[in-house]
């Protein structure tokens, strides 16, 4: 007999889809033709972004909120968040009818504060990072008797997230691995054990892929010491999945049923969603696009059909295009260049006329005599080029330096 894995069982993960289905709907299943290119085999995406909330973390929160009994739900339910979470809580208390108590941080997004409210929450605006916010929740809850809602360290809430691994299971046939973002561990642990007890009850091979910001990747150091580790957290656009420590429960599953952890920089996530916008049409919050970036920055390989979880959809307008922007500089079609010139009439022309003569174009232009790194006879042009790829970003810094100027690229 084959040994239990940690967890939710099989028949666990299978009633809590019946359960979720009450307030998460099944969401599509997208073929990736570009994705497929490179990795050489299929691949779909899981759109998660579509899901209600914008994200999965609604399945989990109704899941683990559907157990509380009659006496429980009249005390309420509390959670701490600074996006998603938040939104999965405030939409399945509003289902269930309760009373559901956030506390987000002071800096959160508009939109994400805006959604809370609008689904009947109370929020609350405390501290200026998660953890402070985190720390005041869990002190409502002991002053007030509410339930608290852990984002990813429980039982029901990983067994919740783990339906979506049962929907790509049915959507999917012959998957052979599935990539998944990670940050405390809920998702890729309710995913990874649904799919891995699947796989074994039919006998087929399967692997399970998980993602984190490299900013942020609490995972690896965990795994090598055999315990949940806290790292130091750094700046990272993939907010929602920026954790500094793994989730106990989900660190035990991980351990478990997790073949690799691979990571990503900022700017192979800003790249991913880049190519989402541009070859899917697919609207996708940096955290959700980290499976994405593994791919096209080679971190991933597979030998069958894969499938990749756009895990959430939830990004601000104005981190949007921040992010455009810094995808197209990571792609190589966005130049923004230094040039020293001579103080002298013509210049600026002249630079303009050498890109323009390589069907480059200019964006926007800054023509100063105060840097420090300039001499007195000398002025610097700062250049933002519109190019259409590595290639043409090449030919343009050439020309520019065959005429004899000294383009100086910066990011």
């Amino acid at each position: 007999m084959a040994k239990q894995l940690t967890g939710p069982t099989l028949a666990e993960f299978v009633t809590a889809q019946s359960v979720v289905s009450h307030v998460a709907q099944a969401t599509p299943i997208e073929v990736s033709r570009f994705l497929e290119e490179i990795l050489g085999v299929p691949v779909t995406m899981k759109c998660e972004n579509l899901q209600r909330t914008g994200a999965y973390k609604v399945r989990g929160a109704y899941n683990r909120m559907s157990k509380l009994s009659d006496a429980e739900r009249a005390l309420g339910v509390v959670a701490a968040s600074a996006g998603n979470h938040a939104q999965g809580v405030a939409l399945a208390a509003h289902e269930l009818g309760i009373h559901a108590t956030i506390f987000m941080p002071v800096g959160v997004a508009l939109p994400k504060l805006q959604a809370t409210k609008a689904y009947g929450a109370d929020v609350v605006l405390r501290g200026v990072i998660f953890n402070e916010a985190l720390e005041a929740a869990r002190d409502f809850a002991e002053k007030s008797g509410a339930i608290f809602i852990p984002p990813f360290d429980n039982h029901d809430v990983i067994a919740g997230q783990g339906t979506v691994g049962l929907e790509i299971w049915d959507q999917v046939p012959g998957v052979e691995t599935v990539i998944i973002p990670v940050g405390g561990g809920g998702l890729i642990a309710g995913v990874a054990s649904a799919m891995k007890q699947k796989a074994a009850e039919e006998g087929r091979p399967f692997r399970v892929i998980g993602v984190q910001s490299a900013q942020a990747a609490a995972y690896p150091p965990s795994l090598e010491a055999g315990a949940p580790t806290s790292i130091t957290v750094k700046p990272t656009i993939a907010d929602g999945i920026s954790v500094a420590k793994p989730g106990a429960l989900p660190f035990a599953i991980i351990q478990e049923t997790v073949d690799e952890i691979v990571t990503v920089s900022d700017d192979d996530i800003a790249r991913a969603l880049l190519m989402l916008l541009e070859r899917a049409k697919l609207v996708v919050e940096p955290a959700g696009a980290a499976g994405v970036a593994a791919i096209l920055a080679g971190k991933i390989t597979a030998t069958g059909p894969t499938n990749v979880i756009l895990s959430g959809g939830n990004i601000d307008p104005k981190l949007m295009e921040r992010v455009i922007s810094r995808g197209l500089i990571a792609s190589g079609r966005y130049l923004h260049i230094r040039i020293p010139l001579p103080d002298r009439p013509g210049q600026l022309a002249r630079v303009a006329e050498i890109v323009a003569g390589q069907n480059a174009n200019v964006i926007e232009v800054l023509h100063t005599r105060h840097g420090t790194d300039l001499q007195i006879s000398q002025v610097e042009l700062s250049v933002d080029i519109e190019t259409r790829g590595p290639d043409h970003s090449d030919q343009v810094l050439d020309a520019l330096r065959a005429e004899g100027y000294e383009p100086r690229v910066e990011i």
